[in-house]
């Protein structure tokens, strides 16, 4: 059986994926291990993100605010990016989770096989948000 993970992070992309999914995706990820950071990244004055706003504090999610500079950027993608790659070269988490309703991140995640190795899939078929593989800090170029 593998080793449990001891920190991992969720970043949500909250202008595209559906609070709806929030239980399946942190069922996913506390088999893998334990979800210490939890943050949802959005435009919070959005009335599209009430749902998510009303599940931050029962979900332990700590709103991220990005505001809408300009329309049709992608503004809150490109802080959680910016957050990911914070935390992994910081050390501060052992494993990913992504959850968004679109490929933005697809990108991120390959970068993160350049860097470490695939420690489970955890795939959400049937559900209308996308999860992203969890990667596991480890030799660059080796896969579990």
């Amino acid at each position: 059986m593998p080793e449990t993970l001891t920190n991992i992070a969720l970043l949500i992309d909250a202008d595209n994926a559906s609070a709806d999914g929030i239980d399946p995706v942190l069922t996913v990820l506390a088999e893998l291990g334990k979800v210490n950071i939890r943050r949802a990244y959005g435009n919070w004055a959005k009335p599209g993100l009430k749902n998510w706003g009303k599940l931050s504090h029962r979900y332990g999610l700590q709103p991220v605010q990005q505001f809408d500079l300009t329309k049709g950027k992608n503004a809150t993608d490109m802080a959680m990016t910016i957050d990911a790659m914070d935390l992994l070269y910081r050390g501060k988490v052992d494993g990913f989770g992504i959850m968004s309703s679109d490929s933005d991140f697809t990108p991120l995640v390959a970068g993160w096989v350049d860097r470490l190795r695939v420690w489970q899939r955890a795939g959400a078929r049937g559900i209308s948000h996308c999860l992203h593989p969890v990667y596991r800090r480890g030799a660059a170029g080796s896969r579990q």
